[in-house]
């Protein structure tokens, strides 16, 4: 993932120490000063107006009405905080209201550094999250869809694939997993056979054994075997056994065709 861009404001009653840091910040790779605020006031509109990642707060700068400057702005919308002081009595009231670091004056550079490398990694979380959200929010819909689903959701090795049913050779039983079987490809799912037979398909999935389904359209040759059983040949040769127990669904495949 490329390393985020950090969009900071800067809010300082001193026009000078507001100077020095945005100096400070723009030393930085990847960050940008979007403004500069001298009052509560100020901040809360550019915090609006401009919704930042990183809000970089003088104590003086919250007047009267104590840490929560950022009530107004929606929780949604509100940035990470880094406190500036010129002491550390605010240190404790900064914490509790979640700021992301506390920075003595005169700024170092060395810990402002440190500051802005929290902030990367927070926005990296967020990120995550945000994808999380949208990946999960999106399998539910694509479950909610159909009792048949139109592709195959795998999860396999941190990567999540989508097949289509067209894809889909044969799958297979493997202990408390199955096996999808896709030309050169095979997955292993966490899932019961039953389970994801009923998803499927039947007029292009057809269960021949108690640890195996096989795509219809992949058959190539029915083999009769002892005791009206049948070998089925797929069309890239693979060999599946057809039991007793599900030869009636593969002999009405046989008589409509």
């Amino acid at each position: 993932m490329m390393v985020p861009e950090i969009r900071a404001i800067v809010a300082d009653e001193e026009q000078s120490a507001r100077a020095v840091l945005r100096v400070m910040l723009e030393s930085e790779s990847g960050v940008q000063v979007l403004a500069e605020c001298s009052n509560e006031t100020e901040t809360i509109r550019a915090v609006q107006a401009h919704k930042p990642d990183l809000l970089v707060l003088d104590t003086r700068v919250l007047g009267m009405s104590g840490l929560p400057v950022l009530d107004p702005v929606p929780p949604a919308e509100r940035p990470l905080v880094v406190f500036t002081s010129s002491h550390n009595g605010y240190a404790a009231y900064a914490f509790e209201a979640q700021a992301l670091d506390y920075l003595l004056k005169p700024l170092d550079q060395t810990r402002l550094h440190a500051a802005i490398e929290k902030t990367r990694a927070e926005i990296l979380k967020a990120h995550d999250r945000h994808l999380t959200r949208r990946l999960l929010d999106f399998l539910a819909e694509a479950k909610s869809e159909s009792p048949m689903d139109r592709r195959l959701v795998v999860k396999s090795e941190g990567r999540v694939i989508f097949l289509k049913m067209d894809e889909i050779d044969w799958i297979e039983a493997a202990a408390n997993y199955v096996r999808v079987q896709a030309g050169s490809q095979s997955y292993l799912m966490r899932e019961g056979i039953s389970h994801i037979a009923a998803r499927l398909d039947s007029n292009q999935f057809l269960r021949i054994h108690r640890s195996i389904i096989v795509n219809v359209h992949r058959i190539k040759e029915l083999q009769p075997c002892n005791r009206g059983e049948y070998m089925v040949i797929l069309t890239n040769g693979k060999e599946l056994s057809c039991s007793r127990g599900y030869r009636e669904r593969l002999q009405q495949l046989i008589a409509n065709v």
